[in-house]
């Protein structure tokens, strides 16, 4: 395997256990690895950018292994992947990761998850890229899922990378040996029953807390072939899943069903 170009970020912040295993994983493998990543958690931002305030970036490699370029910046996880391409290197990556995130992106997750901004970043400038995710809060042996990272994102990258692919990989909360089989999955559909408990701060002020518990729609149709499991479902297995995904959204639907928007009442038809 050729030494790579690797840009790593992710949205738990530059002092994060997750980012710090996968770079030095890439690093140890003889990758030339630069880090740019936000310099504190900004988990489900999305794909948020600043526009109104200026970014900072400072360096940051005394926090990760032996021979990495790291920065950490003040914005969002897509900015520190924007700010990376177009004025921190001074050669483009090869190849983007983002992660390991320190919890489960799996399901309807992706539309929320910076770690999945970030690497989609990279997918629309051109790059490939691989998301990847711890499927557990609390689970802190980061190693596993870093090698299983690597060994996909180098194999994807010596086949032929298709074009336009988000890689989005999730590694299930167990010992190496224990994770199950790699497998090709759908994106399942998850809702979030939101919760907001409503608090006073000391001066007696109304507060909001966005809390939430999480739904998985099996019943749901969802995209893919039939004979792939969700993402779900496999990582609830033991499995690692991995699922191509694409910036594109345009809707799944029956186009050949829609109205003629010229027939449409004037109150919904386009202004002029």
């Amino acid at each position: 395997m050729p030494p790579l170009r690797i840009l790593i970020s992710n949205d738990d912040g530059v002092f994060a256990d997750g980012i710090q295993a996968l770079a030095a994983e890439a690093a140890r493998r003889g990758h030339r690895v630069t880090v740019v990543c936000p310099d504190q958690e900004r988990s489900a931002t999305g794909h948020g950018l600043t526009l109104q305030t200026p970014l900072r970036a400072e360096r940051a490699d005394e926090l990760f292994a032996p021979g990495v370029t790291a920065w950490a910046c003040s914005g969002t996880p897509s900015d520190c992947v924007k700010l990376a391409l177009f004025r921190l290197l001074e050669e483009p990556p090869q190849l983007v990761l983002s992660g390991i995130n320190h919890g489960p992106n799996l399901g309807t997750d992706v539309l929320y998850s910076g770690t999945v901004s970030a690497a989609m970043e990279g997918t629309i400038e051109g790059f490939p890229a691989l998301a990847v995710s711890s499927a557990d809060f609390h689970w802190r042996q980061f190693a596993p899922a870093a090698r299983i990272a690597l060994d996909v994102a180098e194999s994807l990258w010596q086949e032929g990378w298709p074009e336009g692919m988000l890689l989005n990989l999730n590694v299930p909360p167990r010992e190496g040996a224990a994770i199950g089989p790699l497998r090709w999955c759908r994106t399942a559909v998850r809702r979030y029953v939101d919760q907001f408990d409503r608090r006073e701060d000391p001066r007696g002020r109304t507060y909001y807390w966005l809390a939430g518990e999480v739904v998985d729609d099996t019943e749901a149709p969802v995209a893919g072939p039939g004979d792939w499991p969700t993402d779900v479902a496999w990582v609830a297995g033991g499995g690692a899943s991995l699922t191509p995904l694409q910036p594109e959204l345009f809707w799944r639907g029956d186009c050949a069903a829609l109205p003629d928007p010229t027939l449409l009442p004037p109150a919904l038809a386009p202004g002029p």
